[in-house]
């Protein structure tokens, strides 16, 4: 790519090969056939009333309408608002409320998910930018406001200008915040397709030996910075519409992919199906939600399924940097590795000093690289705290310098890792405490039965609902993964008097969550 043309375009060039880019459930598209889609799609939005600075929720399993609409959007100068699917109705108004998105593409179905159930508990009024719902797929979504269908593959729409600033804000990810709802991280044309170019290089992707098999969902940055790489190198990628580890092992086994990215938790339920090796995977780049993962590691290497360890973030991208096969086998498994851009600088600061640490010494890594976001979209005083005098990112995460590469440790703060994502203790605790009956709630995160689980205490107030409807109301209102496992009554939470004030002792709190677990009958 050159430095002059950092478009999402750019990334698929513009001959109309004949070969696959994408084989969604055993169908090819062409690299020709997708530009085709993209323009179409351009069309469709400009039909819609979408233009530059318009902001369209994307609400989709991995889908080819998903990439177009991105494609699309860069192409009018509008953003792509990611939704994870696993969202509900909270998750979602805040979403819609905070980018302001005129239009929401979401699925008439898929498998247990129900769209119109989840929009049908979403106020009008919390979502005042929303104008238009654009279901794809057959069916329909009785909802509150106007509904049209998603046919721009269908249906000839007049063709409209395009302009690709590259600068502008193009995908906006979402991530944790300290408070109820996450930030939405926004990234250019050229954050992306930078980092997409610098992805291919460094992996060495040849279109004629390597394939991508794309477990991940494209809405958050670790399933779309895999995507853009292999798209940006001119590979095939054979995409999962969404994780379940039978039809991931069948691609696997006949098509000879030899890269996929995923949680320990995926490559887990693979290993599980079968006994037989992996031949042709050169790299599987994992990121270690789950205890044992250095046995499962070991476990896998064995099997011919070579894990690779990596970092990322929605603010710096997946996949910023990962392991080398040159690494021994406990240095390549660890989070962290060695960054994808040659212009990436990672360094780490001293959380005790506030001075640069040695190498080997554990502090805050802070990151200057190309795929760095632009910053929190309608948030500037959060993207001003995000960055050092000098621009560098500070990530939050603690690790340590290893030569040219870094280790990721664990993330500082309370930030729970569930399901795969980053949550913030504050969003489940806004859900609880809006549930009559409760005065207080704090939530934590703690290993149970292997899985990273939440557990929250509550203080009542007045007549506390039963467990069940508590637990009933949250899985109404957020992602199964939020929802607590349990959830105990307290008179008052256990604290610390510090100079800042009173703080909450979290950690006390996932000993007693331990205590009381490990106290149930078995």
């Amino acid at each position: 790519m050159h430095a002059d043309d950092a478009s999402l375009q750019s990334l698929i060039g513009s001959e109309t090969s004949a070969d696959p880019a994408f084989v969604f459930d055993g169908t090819p598209v062409s690299r020709g056939e997708f530009l085709a889609k993209v323009e179409q799609t351009t069309a469709w939005l400009a039909a819609q009333g979408i233009g530059k600075g318009d902001v369209v929720a994307v609400w989709l399993v991995n889908r080819v309408e998903w990439i177009a609409l991105l494609f699309a959007a860069a192409r009018l100068g509008a953003i792509v608002a990611a939704v994870n699917t696993r969202y509900r109705s909270a998750e979602i108004s805040h979403l819609l409320r905070l980018s302001g998105a005129k239009l929401l593409v979401v699925e008439a179905a898929f498998r247990a998910i129900d769209f119109a159930a989840i929009l049908a508990d979403i106020a009008g009024d919390d979502v005042p930018a929303l104008q238009e719902l654009a279901v794809v797929g057959a069916g329909a979504i009785p909802a509150q406001w106007p509904c049209v269908r998603f046919d721009a593959f269908a249906k000839n729409y007049p063709p409209t200008p395009t302009q690709d600033d590259v600068d502008l804000p193009v995908l906006l990810y979402t991530t944790s915040g300290t408070t109820k709802g996450p930030k939405l991280v926004a990234h250019s044309q050229r954050t992306l397709a930078t980092h997409a170019s610098s992805v291919a290089q460094a992996l060495q992707l040849s279109p004629q030996r390597h394939a991508l098999l794309a477990m991940l969902p494209f809405c958050g940055t670790f399933g779309m910075t895999s995507l853009l790489g292999f798209i940006a190198a001119g590979a095939t990628v054979h995409v999962l519409d969404a994780f379940e580890a039978a039809p991931a092992l069948k691609i696997l086994g006949e098509h000879n992919i030899t890269h996929t990215f995923g949680s320990d938790e995926m490559f887990r339920r693979i290993l599980a199906l079968t006994d037989a090796p992996f031949p042709h995977l050169e790299v599987c780049g994992f990121a270690a939600f789950q205890p044992g993962w250095r046995e499962l590691a070991a476990e896998a290497e064995a099997r011919g399924l070579p894990l690779f360890g990596l970092y990322g973030s929605s603010e710096v991208q997946a996949l910023f940097s990962i392991g080398r096969a040159s690494d021994v086998f406990a240095d390549r498994i660890e989070g962290g590795g060695w960054p994808m851009s040659p212009d990436a600088k990672v360094r780490v600061r001293d959380t005790e000093t506030g001075e640069l640490a040695a190498p080997g010494v554990s502090g805050e890594i802070e990151i200057s690289a190309p795929s760095r976001f632009l910053g929190y979209f309608n948030n500037p005083q959060a993207t001003r705290d995000a960055f050092t005098a000098d621009g560098f990112f500070r990530t939050g995460d603690i690790g340590r310098l290893r030569g040219g590469a870094f280790v990721y440790e664990t993330r500082a703060g309370d930030a729970m890792r569930l399901g795969g994502f980053l949550v913030a203790p504050g969003e489940i605790e806004d859900e609880l405490k809006s549930c009559a009956g409760v005065a207080d709630a704090q939530v934590v995160a703690i290993d149970l039965k292997g899985q990273a689980r939440c557990v929250a205490f509550v203080i009542p107030a007045g007549i506390l609902p039963e467990q069940e409807e508590l637990t009933a109301h949250l899985r109404e209102r957020l992602a199964g993964y939020k929802v607590p496992a349990r959830i105990y009554v307290v008179d008052a939470f256990p604290v610390t008097d510090s100079a800042n004030g009173v703080k909450i002792q979290r950690a006390k709190l996932r000993a007693i969550a331990m205590e009381r677990i490990a106290a149930e009958p078995s």
